[in-house]
């Protein structure tokens, strides 16, 4: 999926009317298959920008074009539609905690299924294989009928993730999936969601606190700070002196020491459904 903002600023709903919007004129294209991270540091607006590509969060001003189709612009069917070719995972994944795991796997692919085998899948779920080798390529494949509410932070996270391997998305958002993941469970995180994508043809933005994992996993960066677009390089051209200069007066996050939320991933996030 081929994404185009424009001049576009976007803020919180919630926000006042005279506070700072949390995208400003962002400018940006992604070509369809492309694989992007985005860096900077906390309150910069990566995670806004998922929500706005996510066709959640309409812009103040400015497009957005996803695939040449401005979404505000279509009817509620055609925008549902729409949203069923998109999946965002968010940092703490919106998994009910008494569902089994195979369930809440296969509920990715909900957005393809009809009303009948939607909820025929709550109570047999269709695809069991599918289920297994999804999370098994996130090392989890001994979790397939355990209840959610007895997974680690960590493991609800890679949970997930691999929701996104049978998700019938061709947009990929992921924000902060290695949050509540060690180094080596993280590194393998990133390349499957990679690999996953590129199999798939999948357009792939994911937001990042782990600058040496980004670089080391994405061909591109975009860096943000105070809500604008800082650069948008090829990864081998940021150096030492851009990072430093994107995170100033944030150094502690460059250097990784970023709180660990994995102790608020533990407690059961609330049912909700993004971009179904």
């Amino acid at each position: 999926m081929k994404l185009e903002l424009d001049d576009l600023t976007a803020g919180h709903p919630a926000a006042r009317s005279t506070a700072q919007p949390a995208l400003r004129r962002i400018a940006l294209q992604v070509a369809a298959g492309e694989q992007v991270a985005v860096i900077g540091p906390s309150g910069a607006g990566k995670t806004t920008l998922l929500q706005v590509l996510a066709c959640s969060l309409p812009p103040r001003q400015g497009r957005l074009r996803l695939d040449g189709q401005e979404p505000w612009r279509l009817s509620r069917r055609a925008l549902q539609r729409l949203r069923g070719t998109l999946f965002l995972a968010p940092q703490v994944p919106p998994l009910p905690p008494r569902q089994r795991v195979v369930t809440a796997v296969l509920a990715a692919r909900l957005p393809a299924m009809g009303l009948w085998d939607s909820i025929r899948s709550l109570f047999y779920p269709i695809d069991i294989p599918a289920a297994f080798d999804a999370l098994d390529r996130f090392d989890l494949g001994d979790k397939l009928f355990e209840r959610v509410d007895r997974l680690s932070g960590g493991e609800r996270q890679r949970v997930g993730l691999a929701r996104a391997l049978l998700a019938p998305a061709r947009l990929w958002l992921v924000d902060e999936p290695l949050s509540a993941l060690d180094p080596t469970r993280a590194r393998q995180a990133v390349q499957t969601l990679t690999e996953g994508a590129r199999d798939r043809g999948a357009t792939l933005v994911a937001t990042l606190h782990q600058v040496d994992v980004a670089l080391a996993h994405f061909p591109r960066i975009v860096g943000m700070r105070d809500g604008a677009l800082a650069f948008d390089l090829p990864a081998g051209e940021v150096t030492r002196e851009r990072l430093a200069h994107l995170y100033a007066q944030h150094e502690h996050e460059l250097r990784g020491e970023v709180p660990d939320p994995s102790h608020h991933a533990a407690a059961p996030a609330p049912v909700t459904l993004h971009c179904r």
